[in-house]
């Protein structure tokens, strides 16, 4: 697939395998777990009244709309094959960037489901990654944030 793709949300291979476990989990132990509450609920009695039930019962279906959303982007989901053959900071590249105030970050860019800017995951849609996205390595690029405009300079990819 394309990293211009329109069809779908764009995301890395490894945000497929994370969204792949993330639907295992909840499938397989968060459901059975559910299921030992409301069993361990309903043996308590009178349902109408039970307040453990109905907890139960309250988070059993936002599990399964859960579930059902993450299905829904499995679905739409548009792996983005990252280009190595250039020396562009692009999607699904990592980078060593430099802000304004002399920071140093190692991010890669990625879709905006998968972005986690404390883990390191760079939205390719947001201001920043937009400003960065497919520029080669020594460029600087000026970002208008909510706090002022920022500098960011591609140190080099990794």
């Amino acid at each position: 697939m394309t990293e211009t793709g329109t069809s779908g949300e764009s995301i890395t291979a490894e945000g497929i395998l994370a969204l792949e476990a993330e639907i295992e989990q909840l499938e397989g132990p968060a459901r059975e777990e559910i299921a030992k509450r409301l069993r361990v609920a309903s043996d308590l009695g009178d349902l109408k009244e039970n307040a453990e039930y109905h907890i139960a019962k309250e988070d059993q279906a936002h599990l399964e709309t859960n579930i059902k959303r993450l299905r829904q982007r499995l679905i739409n989901a548009e792996v983005v094959d990252v280009d190595q053959s250039n020396d562009l900071f692009s999607f699904g590249k990592t980078a060593e960037i430099t802000d304004s105030h002399g920071n140093r970050h190692a991010w890669t860019l990625v879709g905006s489901t998968e972005a986690n800017l404390s883990e390191g995951r760079l939205s390719a849609e947001s201001p920043v990654g937009q400003a960065l996205r497919n520029k080669p390595v020594g460029s600087e690029i000026s970002v208008t944030t909510p706090k002022g405009d920022r500098m960011f300079r591609i140190e080099k990819l990794t």
